[in-house]
């Protein structure tokens, strides 16, 4: 389904939003000319957040940024001490990243205020639009620090983590202008939050195969990193003949073999990816003295990926024996499943019905913030179709009709919260794991 886009208070939010994180995909708000490589804590981090404070002002809202470098705008409610809806997702990217993944949602959470603002509409609830720095882990081993600390669950050996050039999150962030120390001041209340909504590219395939603009996320996948060393013996790579080897970089290939075919025979969405891997020192003559790479585990259960990083280890450490090498595997995270908050849903549902739009409910395999603010209180997800169902790729791409429609979904889910008088259960701190 298609629509033109959509004027609201003389905003055309549909190419507005579009338009802005396009701009973002260029310098300075990139490290890179020609390409979008956005990570947390740098140069080019801190442009977008001065341009996002902009936009959110102007938008009608005060900016803010936590001491653990999250970006918050704040709309007031009918009473100052409201508690807060939270519209949010990631500013950060991968490295030769799209330009929607993640900006896309905090563009529309500012037009959704603006749209409000423009009317003079205050609501029971303030919202905050918020743009957290470090969703996709592409700087330093785990991700989501910025939410994290929002939720309250962000530990003392998060800070001490080091990017390739030996940089803690600590060291980086009191560089940025954050407060290391004070980072467990970033974190909010529960009674201080409604509720989290986060709209986000789908970055998968099926709602484009659908002919569906929007989609109604009902869960978000476990997942697992976690970090392989394969430890040999370093030697020349001309004078070691074959049989007295002792290489790391077979055994490594071999694991992630096996990586790949445990997680093509599992069920409940298992997957497992390879996605960096380093052999050290790194020389064309050299035999590897160690070959380092990652694992990302996922499956739509705690207990389906617990099972498969099991298995996984097991061959790991046997295919390494058997070439009379060593293995270390290392934990860099853990997320648990996100159900997200039924109530919630069956809002989005009713606003994409006022659309004409079917409810469309499908789960997420990708990780978002919203599984972390799950520690904090009920989360909502709305998916928004891409092209070809690409992402984390310069070809990413969305269209204006589609965000203007999203907008408009955005809106009419705040209008039926506010005139909800039920407020949704709340978690457990730490839920997620």
């Amino acid at each position: 389904m298609e629509a033109k886009t959509d004027v609201i208070g003389g905003v055309d939010i549909g190419a507005r939003a579009k338009a802005r994180c396009d701009l973002l995909g260029l310098p300075p708000y990139s490290e890179v000319e020609g390409q979008l490589t956005r990570r947390f804590l740098t140069p080019a981090h801190d442009a977008a957040l001065t341009a996002l404070a902009g936009w959110m002002r102007e938008a009608g809202m005060s900016a803010r940024r936590d001491a653990a470098a999250s970006l918050i705008g704040r709309y007031e409610g009918e009473t100052a001490d409201a508690p807060a809806l939270i519209i949010g997702s990631h500013i950060d990217s991968v490295r030769n990243g799209g330009r929607y993944d993640g900006p896309l949602g905090i563009m529309l959470g500012i037009d959704v205020v603006e749209a409000l603002h423009r009317a003079g509409r205050r609501l029971p609830f303030a919202i905050e639009v918020v743009a957290f720095g470090d969703e996709e882990g592409s700087r330093f081993p785990a991700s989501m620090s910025c939410s994290r600390a929002i939720a309250g669950t962000l530990g003392a050996a998060a800070l001490a983590m080091t990017d390739a050039d030996g940089i803690s999150v600590a060291e980086a962030l009191a560089a940025f202008g954050g407060d290391p120390a004070g980072v467990a001041s970033a974190a909010r209340k529960p009674e201080d939050v409604l509720a989290f909504l986060e709209a986000h590219i789908e970055q998968g395939p099926v709602l484009e195969a659908e002919g569906l603009p929007l989609g109604v996320v009902t869960a978000i996948a476990a997942q697992k990193r976690l970090i392989v060393r394969i430890i040999g013996t370093a030697g020349h790579a001309g004078t070691t003949p074959m049989a007295l080897r002792k290489d790391p970089g077979p055994a490594a290939a071999e694991c992630i073999l096996a990586l790949e075919r445990i997680c093509r025979a599992g069920t409940d969405g298992l997957v497992g990816t390879a996605g960096r891997i380093t052999a050290l020192p790194g020389a064309f003559n050299v035999i590897p003295g160690a070959v380092e790479f990652s694992m990302d585990i996922r499956a739509e259960t705690s207990a389906t990926r617990d099972a498969a990083v099991d298995a996984i280890s097991a061959e790991i450490h046997a295919i390494a024996a058997a070439r009379g090498l060593t293995a270390q595997i290392r934990l860099a995270q853990a997320l648990a499943e996100s159900p997200c908050d039924p109530s919630l849903m069956a809002l989005l549902d009713e606003s994409l019905a006022d659309l004409g739009l079917p409810a469309r409910r499908l789960p997420s395999g990708a990780g978002h913030d919203a599984m972390v603010m799950a520690d904090l209180c009920p989360t909502a997800m709305l998916f928004i179709r891409c092209e070809g169902g690409i992402s984390h790729n310069p070809a990413e791409a969305v269209t204006e009709a589609d965000c203007a429609l999203a907008a408009r979904a955005m809106l009419g889910f705040v209008e039926k919260l506010a005139a909800n008088p039920l407020r949704p259960s709340r978690p457990l701190r730490g839920a997620s794991g």
